[in-house]
């Protein structure tokens, strides 16, 4: 008994998962993580720079709205970011972890930039915008086929396997560099169809990258309303939860796995189309820029909502080009932009637990 009277009373600190939690709980939790990494950010730049954090986030406001044609780049940024996250939605709604979307995004990009110099100067715009489009997601799709295939009928792991081919995609893109290269021996393809703008998106809206806005939103609710109201949407969130119970229903697991990620390889295809043909005129194999991961983040912090995907994008894009921003106007290397942007990825990501995670701090019973 007085063995036990020692040990009783203690404090205890468990953490259980939630049953539920209001959605303006959850968000608030978010938002004080976000306020979190500010502070630690604060704390980490006057270390760097010795500077007032608040001239620095003046700076980073600066960096990512502080003209038009920043406010212009911070949209475009946010809107292939967006399309990116809202096309591994599908994938991950079914429990297909598509890790790809980075060599898909490449697959993409690189059809679009052999339509730009093959046929952008001989087709009318219009044409060559549809079959930039059309090309860009098929590659894409056919580079999500593949894992689907192998996932489909031998159970592969496709973490592991949509991984690698993103590396195939950079060593393709490697090679047609080769083969594209402008100037010869420049080992880059440079500005493809610069005086003709043979295969570049116009302008749409005052701004040439207005067309990519339409498109991401058209995209956006189309991609929802197949998720949320359709046969298809309906078949692959039941093979999400539980593949024995879909082929108990009588649904066609192998199509679903294959047909589902057709629809997230074509929708990440295209934002390769959007970079190349909308943006950056070129292709590189840092075309996708690490988009390819940071939508993963933005898609499950967003729990597939379309609108908080938005938030969360313009977020991490606004601080990123913020980011740039201080870089350039305090000396700094772009690995200063990169740490304070790893911050608050860590504190978005981290805030996830407590909104699934609850802390208990109670005392036991005395025995």
């Amino acid at each position: 008994m007085s063995k036990q009277n020692k040990t009783s009373g203690r404090t205890v600190i468990h953490m259980e998962k939630r049953n539920s939690i209001s959605r303006s709980k959850a968000w608030a939790i978010r938002l004080t993580a976000v306020l979190l990494s500010l502070i630690v950010c604060a704390i980490v730049i006057v270390a760097i720079t010795k500077q007032n954090p608040l001239q620095v986030y003046a700076g980073i406001i600066q960096g990512a709205v502080g003209s038009k044609r920043r406010i212009w780049v911070t949209v475009r940024e946010t809107v292939v970011l967006l399309v990116i996250a809202v096309g591994l939605v599908p994938a991950f709604r079914m429990r297909f972890w598509n890790i790809g979307a980075e060599g898909q995004i490449l697959m993409g990009g690189a059809a679009s930039a052999a339509l730009m110099i093959y046929l952008g100067n001989t087709l009318p715009l219009p044409v060559a915008l549809l079959l930039i489009i059309v090309v860009s997601a098929i590659a894409g799709m056919l580079w999500g086929i593949i894992p689907a295939f192998f996932k489909a009928y031998f159970n592969t792991n496709e973490t592991l396997f949509t991984l690698m081919m993103n590396y195939v995609a950079t060593q393709i893109i490697n090679f047609l560099i080769c083969i594209w290269e402008n100037p010869k021996g420049s080992n880059t393809v440079g500005v493809i169809n610069s005086k003709t703008k043979g295969g570049w998106f116009p302008r749409v809206f005052g701004s040439e990258y207005g067309l990519s806005v339409l498109i991401v939103l058209v995209v956006t609710i189309l991609i929802t309303l197949y998720m949320n109201y359709s046969k298809h949407g309906y078949e692959l969130a039941v093979v999400g939860e539980s593949t024995d119970t879909a082929r108990y229903a009588g649904i066609n697991v192998k199509n679903v796995i294959i047909r589902t990620m057709c629809l997230s390889g074509a929708v990440c295809g295209l934002a390769g189309a959007l970079i190349v043909s909308g943006a950056s005129h070129t292709i590189s194999t840092s075309t996708a820029g690490g988009r390819g991961f940071t939508a993963i983040i933005v898609a499950w912090m967003s729990k597939f909502n379309p609108a908080a995907m938005l938030i969360v994008s313009l977020f991490l894009v606004f601080m990123q080009q913020g980011s740039i921003q201080i870089a350039t106007q305090f000396g700094l290397n772009e690995n200063a932009s990169d740490i304070i942007t790893g911050i608050l990825l860590f504190f978005l990501i981290g805030c996830e637990f407590f909104v699934n995670y609850k802390l208990s701090v109670y005392r036991e019973k005395e025995a």
